[in-house]
């Protein structure tokens, strides 16, 4: 799905304006949090791209958290809820920005094994 839109963008068939829309605080998240992927903005080339996750979950705020660091990040992910992370590459300069991957963490199992078995 990403290459498939920036090639749409480079051919002209869809314009800058139309992908380049994110929202301004995922764009806050990626000037002061996001993590560098090393690759340029496939839509404008200025600058590089970077990575936010945000974390949604019971007690959580509504509109998710945005960890600041790895550690924070993680123990979110160990948390006896489970949540949904969603990591998304955001370009700061003209804020293009694709979802790279959602993925459950969190919760505990109600069983756990212990590697012996009953009989």
């Amino acid at each position: 799905m990403r290459d498939a839109v920036v090639r749409e963008v480079r051919r002209g068939r869809v314009d800058a304006v139309d992908v380049c829309d994110a929202h301004p605080e995922l764009l806050r998240a990626a000037r002061n949090v996001g993590r560098p992927l090393g690759d340029d903005c496939p839509i404008c080339g200025e600058e590089r791209t970077v990575q936010v996750t945000y974390v949604f979950g019971a007690g959580l705020p509504p509109g998710g958290r945005c960890p600041g660091t790895a550690t924070e990040l993680n123990r979110l992910r160990r948390r006896a809820q489970p949540v949904l992370c969603y990591d998304v590459e955001v370009c700061p300069a003209c804020a293009w920005h694709h979802l790279l991957r959602k993925y459950p963490a969190g919760g505990r199992s109600e069983q756990r094994s212990t590697g012996r078995s009953r009989g």
